[in-house]
């Protein structure tokens, strides 16, 4: 009897033998990925089979690319890995645009492809893409898109695969991954114990190769000096102890574009947003007062250097604290260069300059920066400042009513830029990466699948809209709660400003008819409003429901209101 049982546990402890598709999704969980964004296709049916009793939800959606930007928007909201998954041939190139912004905006996205059988590579299979025989070569797509991608052709060497993909997903300069996996090599078996191979990198300990003792000794010295905090802020938790050194020491902040929240726009220490396309309080204040600028996490990119105005940072001391040491100096030669934890080198700057006393800055510059906020973004506009009335208003009423736990995916930026105060406790996601249209719907859907109880908004223009649209049916089907904000102008707005600005007014290819969005909605099975006069705008935010259902909201605007920035040429 006792020999019995010692065979049995014996036996229960022996190594199982599981299927590729099993093992992957295995890996999934192990990842922490609860939702997998995709369609299936005959090529990765073993996978989607073995989904069926997971843990992780499978999400279908109308379009690959809608997968891919749904994954990228989980990843933002979620800062950890998430997946998506696609068919050989069509599926995976349809993949392409979403993991090509995942990779510009570093994020962890995992992508799964299937591929035709390896018994029949090169010789002209349905969807077939190896590239042996003149197939194109799936895996060469998207070589300059992911952090590491492999057609995973045998087993022997699929823990070192996963191993090697967990690097890229978690290591210190994140990315997208591309498992490439033929339809045979999913259906054969595996020692479970191969996902013992797989290490998860460990984030290092906070390291100052720049000196903390340097910097705080540029601040106590500057007379002005003025924080640029950007998106790293977010990413390394360090909002409160941003507020924390500007609210003590009396130092203004302004941030980049995907840095908006870092601190709370609308107090007074906050500068708005810093670039070509914002409102211009933030350049006039760098440029006229500052002494000392201390980038945080903050790149000096085309949109926010002002096509790399030379006038930002002439006469200035400079300090750049970043955890990627490949930012520091690529663009300025900062006088103190600091690569590490931006939480952990502010919290050390902060308590040196607590000890010692450092007295508030004079803040009597702040007041007279600010002049009379222009209707669009630094410039004059064709329209009249009336004709931005309403969208104004819009994201005046949005800051008021959700000062909190809102997410907001925003396609258009050139307004949300100089009119959205995002607080410290909001999440705002502008288009950036490879900024493609179409992103703000599906990435906002995938946030919202992470963040179940914020308010949602997508926000975009109704060229855009028309990309994506149909992943609306995406949230419809799921029952998630999302609002989508459409600016209708029938137009192009960046193409249309630029053809007037540049081309001579010489208009081709950017204007066009917009479907009735109100048919449209109800076609969906969602509400519609459609503001045009204040009083649509105050019914929108008296009787609509902003945080638990579906809305498609059209907010209508003149073609010819569009900011006079000049784009980069």
């Amino acid at each position: 009897m006792g020999t019995g049982r010692k065979r049995v546990r014996e036996t229960h402890n022996k190594p199982m033998n599981i299927s590729v598709s099993e093992l992957i999704v295995r890996y999934l969980e192990r990842l922490g990925i609860d939702h997998i964004f995709g369609m299936p296709g005959a090529h990765v049916l073993p996978i989607y089979d073995r989904l069926h009793d997971s843990s992780v939800k499978s999400v279908l959606v109308k379009h690959e690319q809608g997968a891919a930007f749904m994954a990228g928007g989980y990843a933002r909201a979620a800062n950890r890995p998430s997946a998506c998954i696609a068919t050989a041939g069509p599926g995976a190139t349809n993949l392409v645009t979403g993991i090509a912004n995942a990779y510009a905006e570093r994020l962890p996205v995992l992508a799964i492809t299937g591929e035709t059988s390896t018994y029949i590579f090169g010789r002209g299979g349905l969807q077939e893409s190896s590239g042996e025989g003149g197939a194109i070569d799936q895996a060469a797509l998207f070589a300059s898109i992911t952090r590491y991608r492999k057609l995973v052709e045998r087993t022997d060497y699929l823990g070192q695969v996963l191993n090697r993909a967990t690097q890229a997903l978690l290591g210190q300069d994140p990315g997208p991954v591309l498992l490439s996996i033929p339809y045979n090599v999913q259906q054969e078996t595996v020692d479970e114990n191969v996902l013992d191979q797989i290490h998860f990198p460990r984030k290092p300990a906070a390291h100052h190769p720049g000196s903390v003792a340097e910097l705080a000794e540029l601040l106590r010295a500057a007379r002005a000096p003025a924080i640029i905090a950007g998106y790293g802020c977010i990413q390394a938790g360090a909002r409160d102890i941003i507020s924390a050194v500007s609210e003590t020491f009396r130092i203004p902040v302004t941030t980049s574009l995907k840095g908006k929240g870092a601190v709370a726009e609308g107090t007074p220490l906050s500068l708005g947003c810093l670039g070509v396309t914002s409102n211009g309080d933030a350049y006039r204040y760098l440029v006229d007062h500052a002494d000392l600028l201390v980038f945080l996490g903050a790149g000096f990119n085309e949109r926010t250097s002002y096509l790399w105005d030379a006038k930002l940072l002439a006469g200035k001391k400079i300090a750049q604290v970043d955890r990627d040491a490949a930012q520091l100096g690529r663009v300025f030669q900062p006088d103190v260069a600091i690569c590490g934890d931006i939480r952990a080198v502010m919290t050390e700057v902060f308590a040196t300059l607590e000890a010692e006393g450092m007295p508030p800055k004079a803040s009597d510059r702040l007041d007279g920066h600010r002049a009379v906020r222009t209707p669009v973004a630094a410039g004059d506009a064709v329209a009249p400042p009336e004709a931005f009335h309403l969208i104004r208003s819009f994201f005046g009423r949005l800051a008021q009513r959700f000062p909190h736990d809102a997410l907001v995916f925003d396609d258009n930026i050139v307004f949300a830029q100089s009119h959205f105060d995002v607080s410290d406790r909001n999440h705002y996601f502008p288009n950036s990466g490879i900024s493609s249209l179409g992103h703000a719907i599906p990435a906002a859907i995938g946030a919202r699948c992470f963040a179940k109880d914020s308010p949602t908004f997508s926000i975009l223009g109704d060229g855009g809209f028309q990309m994506c649209c149909m992943e609306m049916m995406t949230a419809v089907n799921y029952g998630i709660p999302l609002n989508v904000v459409v600016i209708n102008n029938g137009t192009l707005s960046l193409i249309r400003k630029n053809q007037y600005q540049l081309y001579g007014e010489r208009y081709i290819d950017c204007d066009f008819t917009n479907p009735d969005f109100g048919l449209l909605a109800q076609s969906f099975g969602v509400r519609h409003y459609r503001v045009e006069t204040d009083a649509d705008l105050d019914a929108l935010f008296a009787d609509a429901d902003l945080a638990g259902t579906i809305n498609l909201i059209e907010i209508m605007l003149d073609k010819h209101a569009f900011p006079r920035y000049l784009s980069a040429r």
